[in-house]
């Protein structure tokens, strides 16, 4: 098997202006199964700079996503839950995956006030350290609720006291988890060694993904089999190089505010190797 046949391919879009209707995306994705893509995973943003108007929901277009398909993995990438409740993410996800039938990956980061000021326009904590902690508390959250078992939880940040998440979501012992991370910075890596999956940011050659994917396999002991590495590229981009370096995913990338047509194109085009 060649390594193009290992990696998986994706649309990663950006739910603003004409990919802002949960309809449209809903049947992009399903052109996209029906091409031969395995993935569609989606932006979560609350607002973008200018001049983007127009910003979707993402689990409720997740949620159309799932309606209209049968085999897409989908999920958000990256929904950061240091500005998200992680009890009501708990729900939310147990419930997409159900929904999905077993489909949903988590993208999960700090996220990032750098964009369009979403954190400091709505309130949100600014530190990026308090926000990593706040990451971590809601994983630890969410791996518990996903038991299905009664949740006791005492933390710095959240409190969940005495209850149980069910039902439970389809995929055992819970969602897939991909932590998302800039290549450099050493915490989103052991982050993800401890999850399912890593998606590094802002990747300019493929020897900085090796060294990464060298990083992880030594976190993980060499336990690298279940576990995804996933990339973001432009269309058109050869994934071929990343593969070889262990990626797993390669997720085709679009501008904010990309006209409905362009991604239907690519859309239709298939997935490179196909």
């Amino acid at each position: 098997m060649t390594d193009m046949n290992r990696i998986k391919s994706a649309l990663w879009l950006p739910l603003f202006d004409e990919l802002a209707d949960p309809r449209v995306v809903a049947r992009l994705a399903a052109a996209a199964e029906e091409a031969g893509w395995d993935g569609c995973f989606v932006w979560d943003q609350l607002c973008w700079r200018a001049p983007v108007r127009q910003v979707a929901d993402p689990w409720i277009t997740l949620s159309a996503i799932a309606t209209a398909t049968e085999r897409l993995r989908l999920g958000p990438m990256v929904t950061p839950p240091p500005r998200r409740r992680p009890a009501k993410l708990a729900r939310e996800s147990a419930t997409l995956d159900r929904l999905s039938e077993g489909r949903l990956t988590l993208g999960v980061g700090v996220g990032s006030d750098r964009f369009a000021g979403e954190l400091s326009r709505t309130g949100e904590e600014l530190d990026d350290r308090v926000r990593g902690r706040m990451l971590d508390e809601s994983l630890t959250i969410l791996a518990a609720a996903w038991s299905g078992e009664p949740v006791r939880h005492h933390g710095e940040h959240y409190t969940v006291d005495d209850l149980a998440f069910l039902p439970r979501p389809v995929q055992r012992p819970g969602v897939p988890v991909w932590a998302a991370g800039f290549p450099g910075n050493a915490r989103p890596i052991r982050r993800a060694a401890r999850l399912d999956g890593f998606f590094p940011a802002n990747l300019e050659h493929p020897d900085q993904l090796a060294e990464v994917v060298g990083t992880l396999t030594g976190l993980r002991d060499g336990q690298m089999d279940s576990f995804d590495v996933a990339i973001a590229l432009p269309p058109g981009a050869d994934p071929g190089p990343f593969a070889k370096a262990g990626a797993t995913w390669c997720l085709r990338e679009f501008d904010p505010g990309v006209r409905l047509a362009t991604v239907r194109a690519v859309v239709l085009d298939g997935p490179a190797g196909r």
